[in-house]
């Protein structure tokens, strides 16, 4: 699935590609996820110019005049652009912007969603500037959940998935299993400075080696959450732990707190 950083490098450019461009038409061969039906979303849509592409926790925005379409990719989901037609398998929704180019979200699994005009999330997204180390401080204290729980539920903090994880637990020094209000203040400060460098880091990193890209998961310059290297960029070993379908990638370097 993709994460924050791969999903601010697609908005940034989907927003290149597609802003000031009107839209012709939608299709939605697949409604499965709509929030509305496919004849309302295009009596809502169709003509409206597109203002920008954004990011919102793992959601893409497409702000449009009047209205916002949210597209989640989930788990397989994936965005192809394409000019006049295409082939493309799977596909859930199709945007046909004047000029006859259009982009497709396909998903082999149908669960990707598109959302006309979702609501306001009230949890922040971990890029928000609402993220302080007194947030975070607040936000943890009392609650006996594991850390890296917290930081993957969407519905306490946006944006942030599996590998992300690992990779800003690492960053602070903090096991994945430390009971979040058992936490101390100093540990908190390092990994609020782990979860802005570890993505915005990542974001540079992706746009350097993937720049035009608008699907996929890139991890191939993380530092833990791989098994491309059996030990971690200071010599510990890497331990994969697997709890069902998720694994979770740490070191003896990260300390827990119980």
């Amino acid at each position: 699935m993709p994460e924050l950083p791969d999903l601010e490098v697609f908005s940034a450019n989907l927003n290149e590609a597609f802003a000031g461009k009107k839209l012709s038409t939608v299709q939605v061969p697949n409604d499965k996820k709509l929030n509305v039906t496919p004849d309302e979303l295009r009596d809502v849509l169709n003509g409206q110019v597109l203002k920008s592409v954004s990011r919102s926790g793992k959601e893409l925005r497409f702000n449009f005049e009047k209205d916002v379409l949210a597209l989640h990719l989930m788990l397989r989901g994936q965005l192809h652009y394409f000019e006049e037609d295409h082939d493309i398998k799977y596909p859930i929704i199709e945007l046909f912007f004047e000029g006859d180019v259009g982009l497709v979200m396909s998903d082999p699994q149908k669960m990707a969603a598109p959302t006309l005009n979702p609501a306001m999330p009230e949890a922040p997204d971990a890029l928000d500037k609402k993220v302080t180390v007194d947030f975070l401080l607040d936000h943890f204290k009392g609650k006996k959940g594991a850390i890296k729980g917290i930081l993957l539920d969407q519905n306490q903090i946006r944006g942030i998935g599996n590998a992300y994880a690992d990779e800003i637990l690492w960053k602070a020094r903090l096991s994945p299993f430390s009971i979040a209000g058992k936490i101390p203040e100093a540990k908190v400060k390092a990994l609020h400075e782990a979860i802005k460098e570890v993505l915005t880091d990542a974001v540079k990193e992706i746009r350097k080696v993937h720049p035009g890209s608008i699907t996929g998961e890139f991890r191939d310059f993380l530092k833990v959450h791989t098994q491309q290297h059996p030990t971690s960029p200071t010599g510990a070993e890497i331990i994969i732990q697997k709890s069902g379908a998720r694994k979770t990638y740490y070191t003896e370097e990260q300390e827990l707190f119980n």
